[in-house]
């Protein structure tokens, strides 16, 4: 059974088999959490990323993690939020769609998930706990029993963020 946690904290200190970045799609993680991942895991993940060189929207690529204590880092490009008009909704649950099939393919056990493109992107949080969820819940009902993959961690970084996650859990 595939456990599903909603957790208060640092994601670059998550003891899981991979994180997830909220990445931009040239992977250049210049800012925010990207920027975080980086500084504590080292100058080797953006040199994987540069190596990979570009993830469209609504994907993920995986590198690895450098100095953190997760193995790999996982890079979701979510939506840049434009009003909800241009399949913001459906880029983002494909992002975390996509980064749960990559641990999957790597047949790797936990995952730690932030709010994706809640920061600099522009996303709500309440708009974007609810598709996020949903991809998560999506995952776990046609896979459970069929993964690798024991434990999701949604891993949010202030009080708002995780209230408003639990109240749409």
């Amino acid at each position: 059974m595939i456990k599903l946690e909603i957790v208060k904290g640092d994601i670059t200190e998550e003891e899981v088999d991979a994180i997830v970045n909220a990445a931009n799609e040239n992977l250049i993680h210049g800012g925010g959490l990207a920027l975080a991942i980086v500084k504590k895991g080292g100058q080797i993940i953006q040199e994987e990323s540069n190596k990979i060189g570009y993830c469209p929207p609504g994907k993920a690529v995986i590198t690895s993690g450098g100095n953190l204590k997760a193995k790999f880092v996982i890079h979701a490009v979510g939506p840049i939020w434009k009003g909800g008009k241009y399949s913001e909704d459906e880029i983002l649950y494909s992002a975390v769609r996509s980064s749960l099939l990559l641990a999957h393919e790597k047949n790797l056990k936990s995952i730690s998930i932030p709010a994706i493109s809640t920061g600099i992107f522009g996303f709500s949080k309440e708009r974007a706990s609810s598709t996020i969820l949903k991809a998560i819940k999506d995952f776990i009902n046609e896979f459970d029993g069929k993964t690798t993959i024991e434990n999701i961690r949604v891993c949010l970084y202030d009080e708002e963020t995780y209230n408003i996650f639990l109240k749409a859990l």
